[in-house]
């Protein structure tokens, strides 16, 4: 965490200037460098900053502090941007690093924000000052203490509860979060109509709905990785489960997941493009019920598998290939055929880890043979990729 003294120096006139005229520099140069003042907090400024540019590109083009942990555990622009909130005021139980607030800052008149740490908190304050953006209030007080003694009103409150322990364990259970918004949900309610709650992409989208019977339930994805599952409950919000890639930017709903779905035998003959499923369908069970519709037609038999089609898919929610041949996973064989070679292997709903199966054929990390390994039904399958 940074400490007082540091911010005070990242804070000052020297080392802002020492940062910005060293942003062209490699970091490990700089930390050796002797004739600059505190390098080291230099050096980790200007490797965040670089990290920045993809992840938060606003903050590395107003030269922000980035404390290393903050920097680790905040949004995505990207996903911030997401947040499907509007309105005239909102409260943000949850700064950090700021990087929601931004994002709220664009689509509310007044933002407030609670940061319990005081360093953070002049942090968040000193890079909305850079960001320019003026409507951004950071309260330094624990959420808790905010709610139980505010009397003011919101159009909404967001929250991303901390996720982690003291300890730095990883949490995912919300009543083991800080703040936990289950047990603050009565002064939730009195003061705004409406709570969006971003959880850890490790949370359950059933537990959700558990705990949440009328929620709208988003899975985000981006970089092909589930980040975020936000829940929206309150005034207006109608129950819906959602599926949304933000490489993409497609989205698929349904209100309730159907009971029975399209089945169809297996036939290794006739399919000619393999499609590798996006994981916020995944995450979100809803993997069968997309491709059982006309728009995306596609064989599946698990949500966790591929998806199969005889002509080129059009515009679906994960990545397409096209196919050479599917045939039966036969080890022997394929060791006899591959052994020394470079081959790219992917797999889904295939119980064999992929370095087990590199050793066992003896293979090589590589892309000049494209293999995808999976089961279905009862039985493993080799498919060959162009």
């Amino acid at each position: 965490m940074l400490t007082r003294d540091e911010y005070n120096l990242l804070a000052s006139e020297e080392l802002r200037t020492a940062i910005r005229t060293n942003r062209h520099r490699d970091p490990l140069q700089v930390a050796l460098d002797r004739s600059l003042s505190e390098p080291r907090l230099v050096a980790t400024q200007l490797k965040y900053l670089t990290r920045a540019a993809t992840k938060l590109p606003s903050y590395a083009e107003a030269c922000c502090i980035l404390p290393p942990r903050a920097f680790e555990q905040a949004s995505s622009e990207r996903c911030a941007a997401h947040k499907p909130l509007n309105g005239e005021r909102v409260l943000d139980l949850t700064c950090g690093l700021g990087v929601d607030a931004l994002a709220l800052s664009h689509r509310f008149r007044q933002v407030v924000t609670l940061e319990r740490n005081e360093v953070l908190a002049d942090v968040a304050r000193e890079n909305f000052r850079r960001l320019g953006a003026n409507n951004i209030t950071v309260v330094t007080t624990d959420a808790e203490s905010y709610v139980a003694a505010c009397e003011e009103h919101f159009d909404w409150i967001f929250a991303d509860p901390d996720r982690r322990s003291a300890e730095g364990k990883k949490l995912v259970c919300l009543e083991d979060c800080s703040p936990d918004v289950l047990a603050l949900m009565p002064h939730l309610k009195r003061l705004a109509p409406r709570l969006c709650l971003k959880n850890s992409p490790l949370f359950d989208v059933d537990e959700a709905f558990r705990l949440f019977p009328e929620a709208d339930v988003e899975v985000v994805s981006l970089g092909g990785e589930c980040k975020e599952v936000l829940i929206s409950v309150g005034e207006g919000i109608a129950r819906k489960l959602t599926a949304t890639s933000l490489d993409s930017a497609e989205s698929f709903s349904l209100q309730e997941r159907p009971s029975e779905l399209p089945h169809e035998d297996f036939d290794p003959t006739r399919y000619r493009f393999l499609i590798l499923p996006d994981v916020a369908l995944q995450k979100a069970r809803l993997t069968r019920a997309y491709f059982a519709c006309e728009e995306h037609r596609a064989a599946i038999w698990s949500e966790h598998g591929y998806a199969f089609t005889t002509e080129p898919p059009q515009k679906v929610m994960g990545r397409v290939e096209e196919i050479v041949t599917i045939e039966p996973y036969d080890p022997k064989q394929l060791k006899r055929r591959l052994k020394g070679q470079g081959v790219e292997l992917l797999k889904r709903d295939f119980d064999i880890p992929l370095e087990t199966v590199r050793r066992r054929l003896g293979l090589r990390e590589g892309n000049k043979i494209r293999l995808a390994l999976t089961k279905i039904e009862s039985n493993y399958w080799t498919i060959s990729l162009k």
